[in-house]
């Protein structure tokens, strides 16, 4: 089924009222799809103008007869909307790591897997590898995931986990440091009270008590 197919099945009276897409992006979605398209560029637009109209990830993929990981990335580019830039995204998939790549990475970690439709609240990098594999077809390790995650600055881990990692060998040797200077203090005071004690007993024995 298409999505002019899906629009008769719509009464008047539940007309869309638009959930993602401006008035802008809506008119000029639904202008491009009366132009002469290929089957990847028309089902695009086809999956964002029904996720504008309410219908959720499985409804679309039903309709449409699309994959579900093709239906989230779609509805997610609706959601930031960047729907008019449905032609910027080159239709393919890619050999290799490319700047396409390493931008959708980058996309993926400062927002949360919830809002691609899985149920954890964090990436890890064995999942941004299986993502982007079935998003854009390019299969690399989880070594080399967070290599690049390195290079770009990012990380997987929160924050404030990364803050409590880079400040625990500080306050490890710090300890140790103190352990160690009471226990210099401590040697040397009964150093001190054995030559003390050494000397009174001399006394004792000259003079007498």
């Amino acid at each position: 089924m298409s999505y002019q197919q899906a629009q008769h099945d719509i009464p008047r009276a539940q007309a869309p009222t638009g959930k993602y897409l401006t008035k802008f992006q809506r008119k000029l979605l639904q202008e491009k799809l009366q132009k002469d398209l290929s089957d990847s560029y028309r089902q695009r637009i086809e999956i964002m103008l029904l996720a504008d109209e309410g219908k959720s990830q499985t409804e679309i993929c039903q309709i449409l007869g699309c994959c579900a990981a093709t239906a989230r990335h779609w509805i997610h580019i609706a959601r930031m909307g960047m729907a008019h830039q449905w032609q910027d995204f080159p239709i393919g998939r890619p050999k290799a790591v490319n700047e396409q790549y390493l931008e959708r990475l980058k996309e993926l970690v400062s927002n949360s897997p919830r809002d691609y439709g899985y149920s954890f609240r964090r990436w890890t990098a064995n999942w941004l590898q299986k993502h982007l594999a079935k998003e854009l077809g390019v299969e690399i390790s989880d070594r080399h995931i967070k290599r690049l995650l390195k290079q770009m600055g990012l990380s997987t881990l929160p924050k404030s986990q990364n803050a409590e990692v880079s400040n625990t060998q500080p306050t490890n040797e710090s300890k140790i440091l103190i352990k160690d200077l009471r226990s210099a203090r401590l040697t040397d005071d009964s150093d001190f009270l054995s030559i003390k004690f050494t000397k009174l007993g001399r006394n004792v024995d000259t003079y007498g008590a």
